[in-house]
């Protein structure tokens, strides 16, 4: 083998062991202006967007111990791995989709896993970590707001939301007299 496409394949082969996923996408008709978007956006996301001949990821695939995804691999293809989460590259990929009409995911590796294109886009829709944490924090904590609330508008005569002390003392006044 060339000395050149070995290193260029062994420095493949490192991106994808790094990895915990590859998304392969179809880049045809994007521009350069676009492309190069996509790649900051992407970058943003703790994810790397790399354009490499089919039969080279074919063998790092294979030398790496994934599955085989040749079906997907044919034509303009770019490469996504990274070393954060597959829900922020997916999202990216799918929103600049969306965006641009541009580039369509074709097939990916999470794990040891295949996905499909459609199994992709559902992977995008999914909250990052941080959302879903957040989401649960605001769970927890919200039985311990609504007691502080009930507490401020108790105590707090200030807040016009709490029930006046002006009327309390006239509504027992006429009871009172009654006696």
């Amino acid at each position: 083998m060339n000395p050149d496409k070995k290193i260029i394949i062994n420095g493949l082969l490192d991106r994808v062991n790094a990895s915990p996923y590859l998304i392969v996408i179809d880049y045809t008709g994007l521009t350069v202006k676009q492309f190069t978007e996509l790649r900051n956006r992407l970058d943003a996301g703790g994810a790397r967007c790399t354009v490499a001949k089919n039969s080279y990821m074919r063998k790092v695939l294979t030398e790496a111990g994934l599955p085989d995804i040749s079906e997907g691999l044919v034509g303009q293809t770019a490469f996504v791995m990274g070393e954060s989460e597959v829900f922020a590259a997916a999202k990216v990929i799918k929103n600049f989709e969306k965006e641009f009409k541009k580039p369509e995911m074709k097939i990916g590796i999470l794990g040891n896993a295949v996905l499909d294109s459609d199994k992709l886009r559902a992977i995008a829709d999914i909250p990052s970590r941080e959302a879903v944490l957040s989401q649960l924090l605001g769970t927890i904590l919200e039985p311990a707001s609504r007691i502080a609330r009930v507490i401020k508008n108790k105590f707090n005569p200030d807040d016009d939301s709490a029930p006046s002390e002006e009327s309390a003392p006239a509504e027992e006044a006429p009871a009172a007299a009654a006696e």
